[in-house]
């Protein structure tokens, strides 16, 4: 009977066993289902995320083609095409800022140094455009950093148009980190809305980075396809930051050369466009924000029609085999 009753409670335990396994089994399978759902969910979303807007992906950088803009760090939109007012002073920039605004530009880049931004100040405020839907871009310039508090106070009298979208330091100089110290200042005040750097290489970012507390949101350099800066472009977006170029069409004394190129002209050519047009298409592909400078107003509009063409990865590369190290400036 002790036999037969061992024997039941083997049996027993047998059944049970196996009833656990399969219960284990079961919900491993059910876990493994789960797991894969949520990692398709995942790639899926990530999918969505890189294809939403047309996106081009550059390190941390976006560049939505569609709403033509960049999400910088600092939570606001910037477009990623706009006009550069060095050189513009006067009626003549006010004029040139106009014309821009009319052919949908929303994006101004001016400067202490520049002596106009009165002017640029006039061109927003008579525009008929919400203030809240043109980015505009200042700087200050190193004999400024002294006392950054009036020159920023300086630079909101003159602009006159409620506030400062972008503020950057013109380049390093003595004093620069207090200066930005400063404009973090104006920023927690409402005064400026994001905060960036011009003419800051690797070297210089990564001393001057951990003494500040607002990552810039933009760094603007010189860029175009004699000088490229293919080492520093990614460095910078690696950080977060977006890259701006100045002198995109080369510089003065640089542009007929660079425009003239002969292989610029053959891709310009099989597209239908101009030089100008894909050089500054070239810049957007590679994650760069064009800020050309005109007075023309026929180039005006011409700078803004990048939107309806795309450049090969061959013809990017024929480009990018153009870099000379050619800087055309001393910044």
């Amino acid at each position: 009977m002790k036999r037969q009753y061992s024997l039941m409670l083997v049996v027993l335990l047998i059944a049970m066993l196996s009833a656990c396994g399969k219960q284990t089994e079961t919900k491993s399978a059910a876990d493994k289902d789960a797991e894969q759902y949520e990692e398709t969910e995942s790639v899926e979303t990530t999918e969505q995320v890189r294809q939403e807007g047309d996106n081009t992906m550059t390190g941390d950088i976006s560049f939505n083609f569609e709403t033509k803009t960049v999400l910088l760090n600092s939570g606001y939109e910037m477009p990623i095409y706009g006009i550069g007012t060095y050189s513009l002073t006067g009626d003549t920039c006010v004029e040139s800022v106009t014309a821009a605004l009319d052919s949908g530009v929303r994006l101004i880049d001016t400067a202490y140094m520049y002596h106009n931004e009165e002017s640029v100040g006039e061109a927003v405020r008579n525009s008929g455009i919400p203030r809240e839907d043109i980015f505009v871009i200042t700087k200050l310039y190193p004999n400024q950093f002294a006392d950054p508090e009036a020159a920023i106070e300086e630079a909101l009298d003159k602009l006159d148009i409620e506030y400062i979208d972008m503020m950057l330091l013109h380049h390093p100089g003595d004093g620069d980190v207090e200066a930005y110290l400063a404009m973090e200042k104006a920023v927690a005040e409402g005064k400026i809305h994001s905060l960036g750097l011009s003419n800051w290489y690797v070297e210089e970012l990564e001393e001057f980075l951990p003494q500040v507390n607002i990552t810039p949101a933009l760094v603007q350099n010189e860029i175009h396809p004699y000088y490229q800066e293919n080492d520093v472009i990614p460095y910078i977006h690696s950080l977060g930051i977006v890259v701006q170029g100045w002198y995109t069409l080369g510089g003065r004394g640089h542009t007929a050369e660079l425009l003239g190129n002969e292989v610029i002209s053959e891709i310009a050519a099989a597209h239908g466009k101009s030089s100008a047009q894909v050089i500054l298409r070239w810049n957007l592909q590679k994650g760069v924000v064009v800020i050309p400078g005109s007075s023309n107003p026929d180039h005006i509009q011409e700078n803004t029609e990048l939107f309806d063409f795309e450049l090969t990865q061959e013809e990017m590369e024929r480009i990018n085999a153009l870099d000379r190290g050619e800087k055309h400036d001393w910044y």
